[in-house]
């Protein structure tokens, strides 16, 4: 029989990896996006919004470049995360935070997109910091006690 406690555990592992998921798939979508902005910024696209006199004003091809770079490194962050590796945890937290503060700054050259993503950190943030180490593993195990053990 399965006890009480074992039941809760693999519950608690489930939601666990439920939502390192859901944080990996928000990082790589959002990344890619990051990625596609960069190329835009690069590119000068007339999307952005030219903002005169602007305190974090730097060349748009800048601002591309920093989010392009910036976007593919969370999405190899983000495939860590599908790996269940805990320095892609770590990582994904200081990544995401790195991003909403960029996007905090370029928040006059594409104002609904850099609020759009700064929301998506956060996401990303929240659901890679409420889960606890003991229920974060590789392949949603449940911190080396075997399912096995039921009967």
């Amino acid at each position: 029989m399965t006890s009480t406690l074992e039941r809760g555990t693999h519950k608690s592992t489930a939601v666990a990896s439920g939502l390192v998921v859901f944080a990996a798939v928000l990082l790589l979508i959002a990344g890619i996006l990051d990625v596609l902005r960069g190329i835009m910024a690069i590119a000068e696209d007339d999307v952005f919004v030219n903002t005169p006199n602007y305190v974090f004003e730097f060349d748009l091809t800048t601002w591309g470049w920093l989010h392009l770079i910036i976007g593919a490194l969370a999405i190899l962050v983000s495939i860590g995360l599908f790996k269940a590796a805990v320095w892609a945890r770590v990582l994904g937290v200081a990544l995401a935070g790195l991003l909403i503060i960029a996007n905090f700054l370029s928040l006059p050259y594409y104002p609904v997109w850099s609020i759009v993503a700064i929301a998506l950190y956060a996401l990303v943030i929240w659901g890679l910091c409420v889960v606890r180490k003991d229920d974060f593993g590789p392949t949603g195990s449940t911190g080396g006690r075997s399912s096995a053990h039921h009967m």
